[in-house]
């Protein structure tokens, strides 16, 4: 049982380029903060400094579209060279009308323009610039994981977070697209809750949770705190990745 639980903005971060090496960057605005990992921390990473430093920048003015984007894109008013690589990111559109195009991304999750985005993106050179996902965020994330504990010789988990909507609620909330070091879902079937009743149904997204949480200390703006230090977790369940939490088809009745 989790009795207390802190949460800490990492400061002093720069603004990530490509190449970066992000694991001592992060390592070294911690120490500049008087932190230092510890094993069992967790850190939360927003998305855009992974992609930044992956080099996962995209200019428009590269990009032409096909027929089917600028037929899409004539439907949803929308750059005919973002609708592009909104294809080219996903494998299925599932809803568009103008000014929304939601889709099934490559990894298996639905968002809005594939994650694909141009605010606080700050590019690399004058252009059109946007900012994909990473390519593999399960595999970013093991990466890092591996890199904190080259550097520090701290065991902690990973969770890179990025902020999706809901189609039944207003708002965006993190969510997790990728995890290391610590479980993604939570199998609590066959417990009993208080009143000796064993639970039926219960999976618990427990890096949803978390990217959640870190969210409101991340904020959506500019405030610019994009690695939080989380503190305090304890699991039981077996470690997992963010693909975990993906709904398989067969099991998606809003489809």
């Amino acid at each position: 049982m989790i009795t207390q639980l802190t949460l800490t903005a990492v400061a002093n971060l720069p603004h990530i380029q490509p190449q970066d090496d992000l694991a001592a960057l992060i390592l070294r605005a911690l120490h500049q903060s008087g932190l230092t990992l510890q094993n069992g921390d967790v850190l939360a990473i927003a998305q855009k400094i992974v992609s930044k430093a992956e080099g996962r920048f995209v200019d428009l003015a590269t990009v032409t579209p096909s027929a089917r984007a600028q037929a899409v894109a004539a439907q949803t008013a929308k750059d005919p060279r973002l609708v592009e690589l909104i294809l080219r990111e996903s494998s299925e559109i599932s809803r568009l009308k103008k000014g929304v195009l939601v889709v099934r991304h490559r990894l298996g999750f639905t968002s809005a323009n594939a994650g694909i985005d141009r605010s606080n993106v700050g590019p690399p050179a004058a252009g059109e610039w946007v900012l994909l996902l990473p390519e593999d965020p399960d595999a970013s994330a093991a990466r890092l994981r591996a890199e904190f504990l080259a550097q520090s010789g701290a065991a902690v988990g990973v969770v890179i977070t990025d902020s999706h909507g809901r189609p039944f609620r207003l708002g965006t909330v993190g969510v997790a697209i990728g995890v290391a070091g610590i479980p993604a879902l939570w199998d609590r079937r066959g417990e009993q809750d208080l009143y000796g009743y064993t639970l039926e149904h219960t999976d618990v997204g427990v890096a949803d949770e978390i990217a959640a949480a870190a969210g409101l200390v991340m904020g959506q703006a500019a405030e610019g705190a994009p690695v939080v230090l989380i503190r305090g977790l304890r699991f039981s369940a077996p470690v997992g990745k963010a693909a975990d939490l993906v709904r398989p088809k067969e099991l998606d009745l809003y489809r």
